[in-house]
């Protein structure tokens, strides 16, 4: 490893642009942020990307790297080359690019908004606490999509957003799938409104993209599926 030259490429612009190759040292245990950051300290200023953690908290650093979406500051480059290939990074796809590796996030989260991603206690608060057992099935249905941090990795992956801007995408259908399953939550018929409408659960394909690509081993696509169910229960409810 001592002496080995890694050779990069880095997009340069907005959704116009080009690639810009640079050669820095291969180091051991090196992660795609490092590179990333070495880059930006040492050989160009210029270069725009996010991150914050480093250590797989907040999702921030985020990027396509050699065709794949990932988190950098938990990626090595071991893992990705070997010693003849080129490290490629990209922008995440489906986002507008701010600038180089960094994208614009505001229709994301506006999507989460849509899809009704937000607890609703109700107009009035419960006289007492919501007794909310571990072993419940809607609790560890939950539990299995709550953990996710907003890191645009699914939703860079997702087929059908690549095809349908307006579609939610499954980081907003995971989180209102969580939240249908949160006993304590007073929104779930407009949350299912909002799902059932044509760009929510019902234009997913299935292609499992997002969950094969979560940094986190959520699965969005059973969320969705989940979501599916739900509203096809509470129509035959009011045909029945």
């Amino acid at each position: 490893m001592s002496g080995a030259t890694l050779q990069v490429d880095v997009w340069r612009g907005t959704d116009t642009g080009h690639f810009q190759a640079f050669a820095l040292p291969r180091r051991e245990h090196q992660t795609v942020l490092d590179v990333v950051t070495e880059i930006q300290r040492e050989h160009d200023a210029t270069l725009s990307y996010r991150f914050a953690c480093r250590v797989g908290m907040c999702g921030s650093c985020a990027m396509v790297v050699n065709g794949r979406p990932r988190w950098t500051c938990r990626t090595r480059v071991k893992d990705v080359i070997d010693d003849s290939e080129r490290l490629r990074l990209e922008p995440l796809r489906n986002f507008a690019v701010v600038k180089d590796l960094a994208v614009e996030m505001t229709q994301f989260f506006d999507k989460w908004k849509d899809a009704q991603g937000y607890f609703e206690p109700g107009k009035q608060p419960q006289a007492d606490f919501a007794v909310v057992p571990p072993a419940t099935a809607q609790r560890q249905a939950a539990d299995a999509g709550i953990e996710c941090i907003g890191c645009g990795v699914c939703y860079s992956a997702c087929d059908v957003v690549a095809w349908d801007q307006d579609y939610l995408g499954p980081a907003a259908l995971n989180r209102a799938w969580t939240l249908i399953n949160d006993v304590r939550d007073e929104g779930h018929d407009a949350r299912l409104d909002a799902v059932s409408a044509s760009n929510g659960c019902q234009a997913c394909h299935t292609h499992m993209s997002c969950t094969k690509f979560c940094p986190k081993t959520i699965a969005p696509t059973y969320s969705i599926t989940g979501l599916k169910r739900a509203v096809l229960r509470r129509s035959l409810r009011g045909v029945l």
